[in-house]
């Protein structure tokens, strides 16, 4: 794969981690197809910690009327990807689990947010919560993350490297 160059220029050395998490959350929306596809918002994203949210339509829903649980997945995953690799460490999931607490509804706005719980050596723990309009809590999402080494972006260039 090409790197992609980055649209706000270099990753300054003195970048906050927040910042640092901003830039590798774009370098990789940039790269994936369900983020467009479905309309997924990025929120929020900082060190361990991101927020995704979209709104529910007609096409996400299951055979009885509710938000389709592959799709309260993806947006959980979403936020668990975006906060393990706000380091920018290449990271991927290692094991995710999920529990399903509440219908989504059709044209409501559902939002995901992920936070480092803990961390040892290459391996991480994120918990992502999964609420609806006033926050009503739809599922709760649990992913075990695993360092692959090298970033996922250059850090003198800010050019997406990983893939």
């Amino acid at each position: 794969m090409q790197p992609v160059s980055e649209p706000h220029g270099p990753v300054s050395p003195d970048a906050s981690p927040d910042a640092l998490a901003r830039r590798v959350a774009d370098a990789m929306r940039r790269g994936e197809g369900p983020t467009n596809l479905l309309g997924l918002s990025l929120d929020d994203v900082g060190d361990g910690h991101a927020r995704v949210s979209l709104t529910l339509d007609a096409r996400m829903l299951n055979g009885l009327g509710g938000a389709h649980g592959g799709i309260l997945f993806l947006l959980a995953d979403n936020a668990f990807a975006y906060a393990c690799n706000s380091r920018n460490a290449a990271t991927v999931a290692q094991a995710c689990s999920i529990s399903f607490l509440a219908p989504g509804r059709n044209g409501e706005r559902v939002t995901a947010e992920a936070r480092r719980a803990g961390e040892a050596g290459r391996s991480g723990v994120y918990d992502v919560r999964v609420t609806g309009e006033e926050d009503r809590l739809i599922a709760i999402f649990q992913g075990l993350s695993r360092a692959l080494g090298g970033p996922v972006i250059d850090p003198v260039t800010g050019a997406f490297i990983h893939g």
